[in-house]
């Protein structure tokens, strides 16, 4: 149901309750869609709500609330039928034009339907976030997948979308990425017992050290290094080999199709000042103590639910994880990003409750919930019935360029997106690749695809169909899918209120599957003129909702399959 017209049915019942109840302070009306569809469109508790609060019985509150809103003239124009079911519940049914109507704003706002204007409201989301010390893993594809698209929706929401990436270019991981491409470069096999213990061990370290010997030129975040081949500065080489996989992990996303508007490095944090700035602030405000020669963060007392206080700063030097990512989100508020969401692994649990203890520590008034995390779990690759691990390239785990290679940019993103984030995914490479109804992302860009067909056979009636008569749809399978069109703007609201974009790739089956259903119940290409141009019209709205639902995927829309 369009959100005018929801909007409209809860101010028409609230004025119905104010009519039988003077004295009843305002209410919100909530509208519901029954959970079976022959009880109607929508169905509201209202009557049940009131009912005690009033001393009325829960039906007989109801009816009168029914006999009243249908005395209304306006509520005549939108309601076929208002009904009373079970103790108190009552259920609307809408007129058939009512359902009709969104063709019109369909065919009126193209691309923009279902998008709400905007709210004046900053999101900042970051996501994939990877070390660079390696190929981007089949993780952080489900992560690039699942921010992309929650910044998609929150951007059709109405809000001004920032998308960064977070670049951990500081810590041992950093160092063991240098000594692993040097011991590589001086010809030493990871299989030699001289080989860091902790070193990387893929093939894409032996191409790091051959160009570091070449002395080849990298680009990374548009500033070009050069290696010296000096193989005992280990500066030079892990400044050589942090540009190096940061322009392969760039050349991985680009082949996702995504951009960043920032990458937010965090060396920067430490020469920039910010994270002594954030330990000076969280002692200044009393939040920290002393013992055993290291620096506490009273977490405890912070109200996040952390279990024991955490040490910011070791007896031996240097700070503990959580502090520079404590400094980094303080960066987000100061930068004037009040709203934001960090999508990542479920690895990071975690260090959820101590962030935002250290957060509030800094006594800025900044929420308890700031910010928000989508944490996901890994994905198991398997082709063949057989589990998929290793990569060459990576040397012990499938890298998102080994899915894209496989199966394509639009089936990787849509069966990244279309679980639940924190459920554990298989990632079924022959069903990817499979050609057939089995094969969601394919059913639903086929459908697609099956309209620009019609409409390209039909394309001489183009500007007779902008002027169809809408009215003579009222199949049961033209009904159905009308009702079905005019929920995204509502989808796109609950996908980004609950952070759950897989509500969208569900979603689209359903259009695609009634779609197909009314395509097989009702022919198209009919003697009867004025119908035919209707269902033209029905079958091109159809095309352009689907296409704006994969688009909130960052999934194609193919006129040809």
């Amino acid at each position: 149901m369009l959100p005018e017209l929801q909007n409209t049915l809860s101010q028409l019942l609230a004025d119905a309750v104010k009519t039988l109840l003077p004295e009843q302070e305002q209410v919100t009306i909530k509208l519901e869609r029954p959970k079976q569809a022959e009880h109607g469109d929508v169905a509201s508790n209202i009557a049940m709500q009131l009912a005690k609060p009033n001393k009325r019985n829960p039906r007989e509150l109801a009816q009168d609330i029914v006999d009243t809103l249908m005395s209304n003239p306006a509520a005549k124009e939108i309601l076929e039928s208002a009904e009373i079911a079970g103790p108190g519940f009552i259920n609307l049914r809408c007129t058939t034009a009512v359902h009709q109507e969104v063709i019109n704003k369909i065919q009126e706002q193209g691309s923009d339907f279902a998008k709400a204007p905007s709210n004046g409201e900053s999101l900042m989301v970051e996501f994939v976030s990877a070390n660079p010390t390696g190929p981007l893993h089949v993780g952080h594809a489900r992560q690039a997948a699942l921010g992309d698209c929650i910044c998609r929706l929150f951007a059709a929401a109405g809000y001004k979308v920032h998308r960064e990436f977070y670049y951990n270019d500081a810590g041992n991981q950093i160092h063991n990425l240098a000594v692993s491409v040097q011991a590589r470069a001086r010809g030493i096999d990871p299989d030699d017992a001289s080989y860091p213990a902790d070193g990387y061990r893929g093939d894409y370290i032996v191409d790091i050290a051959n160009d570091f010997i070449a002395k080849k030129t990298v680009t990374a975040d548009g500033q070009d290094v050069v290696a010296t081949g000096d193989l005992d500065n280990l500066d030079d080489i892990r400044r050589f080999a942090v540009a190096y996989l940061r322009n392969e992990q760039d050349l991985d996303l680009k082949a996702f199709n995504l951009k960043f508007d920032q990458y937010y490095l965090e060396s920067s944090l430490y020469t920039d000042g910010k994270v002594e700035e954030a330990v000076e602030l969280l002692s200044k405000h009393g939040h920290t103590y002393e013992q055993d020669g290291a620096l506490w963060l009273r977490t405890t007392e912070l109200g996040t639910g952390d279990d024991k206080d955490r040490v910011m700063r070791k007896k031996e030097g240097g700070y503990t994880y959580f502090v520079p990512d404590v400094a980094y989100h303080l960066s987000k508020w100061n930068r004037g990003y009040h709203h934001a969401i960090n999508v990542q692994g479920s690895d990071h649990h975690g260090t959820i409750a101590r962030v935002r203890a250290g957060l509030q520590g800094l006594d800025l008034g900044i929420p308890k919930d700031y910010p928000a995390y989508v944490l996901h779990k890994m994905v198991r690759v398997t082709r063949n019935g057989e589990e998929v691990k290793i990569s060459k390239r990576a040397g012990s785990y499938v890298t998102m360029r080994d899915l894209i290679d496989w199966v394509g940019q639009d089936a990787t993103r849509f069966f990244l997106i279309q679980r639940k984030a924190d459920t554990e995914f298989t990632f079924d490479i022959d069903l990817a690749l499979s050609k057939g109804e089995e094969n969601p992302v394919y059913y639903i860009q086929y459908a697609h695809a099956r309209i620009c067909k019609i409409l390209r056979d039909s394309a001489e009636l183009a500007q007779q169909v902008e002027q169809a008569d809408i009215s003579l749809l009222t199949a049961p399978s033209e009904i159905t899918l009308l009702k079905r069109l005019a929920e995204l703007p509502n989808m796109i609201t609950l996908a980004s209120k609950d952070l759950a974009p897989h509500y969208i790739a569900f979603w689209l089956l359903d259009l695609a599957a009634d779609f197909h259903s009314w395509y097989n119940a009702e022919r198209i290409m009919i003697d009867d003129q004025a119908l035919k141009l209707a269902r033209l019209a029905l079958a091109d709205s159809t095309r352009q909702v689907i296409a704006n639902g994969l688009d909130l995927l960052g999934v194609s829309s193919p006129e040809q399959m």
